[in-house]
């Protein structure tokens, strides 16, 4: 009787299958559109999504207005891969490590003391958490620009291009409205007010606070949650 022959399988054997359409590269954080179930990098859809609706692999129109809605991470594939690959996790916890440290660093050279502040307040608060709340429950966010008749200001503040945001459910709205002033390129000094259902959010208040306490839709009608901005009314 002959023995059955084991064939010893290379890690390329399996690269079709672990490797990302647009880099090229190995999958990192494996994310899949639910429309087609093609998988890329998180960071490579994540990019091609600012430019375009459509799959980059076949070319179907994932959503009309915000295909970061048909995204899914595949914890299940990353953690095949990394078995697969001998030193990638390794290597990528280094890189992201690295990319950190050099933001972190940076955000300290253009901002000073006020924004190293900033970043600890957002961890939490012994400061020990450095994942930065990607582990998080997350929550879908619609940022609308509230518009008021002839307001002071107004001409300042735009709406977004892409209104249409995920983030963590313990992100404040003191940290949205760093957001906001970022991607409008607002002044410094210049003050925002974040709105839901017409009432004004105080900037401790969390995602899931809101959603818990202010956001009156639930259910399937429920996402994204809206909230809107405008430039801060002065009633003194």
């Amino acid at each position: 009787m002959m023995a059955a022959t084991h064939r010893k399988h290379l890690v390329k054997d399996f690269n079709h299958f672990i490797t990302c359409y647009v880099c090229k590269g190995y999958l990192i954080k494996p994310t899949t559109v639910t429309e087609c179930l093609h998988t890329f990098c998180k960071s490579c859809i994540v990019q091609h999504f600012e430019e375009s609706n459509e799959c980059p692999k076949c070319g179907i129109q994932v959503h009309e207005t915000n295909p970061l809605e048909m995204l899914r991470l595949d914890n299940t594939l990353e953690e095949i891969i990394f078995k697969l690959v001998p030193g990638l996790r390794e290597s990528e916890q280094q890189r992201e490590m690295e990319f950190w440290k050099r933001n972190k660093s940076r955000e300290n050279g253009e901002d000073g003391p006020r924004s190293k502040r900033a970043r600890l307040d957002e961890d939490d608060d012994d400061g020990a958490d450095r994942d930065y709340h990607r582990s998080d429950p997350q929550i879908a966010i619609c940022l609308d620009c509230l518009r008021n008749n002839g307001q002071v200001g107004e001409n300042t503040v735009k709406g977004l291009m892409k209104k249409f945001i995920r983030c963590s459910t313990r992100v404040t709205v003191g940290t949205i409205k760093k957001f906001l002033s970022l991607k409008l390129k607002l002044p410094s000094s210049y003050e925002l007010d974040v709105l839901c259902n017409g009432e004004i959010m105080g900037k401790d208040h969390t995602m899931e606070f809101i959603y818990m306490t202010r956001w009156r839709l639930h259910g399937e009608n429920a996402y994204p949650m809206v909230l809107e901005y405008r430039p801060r009314i002065d009633f003194g």
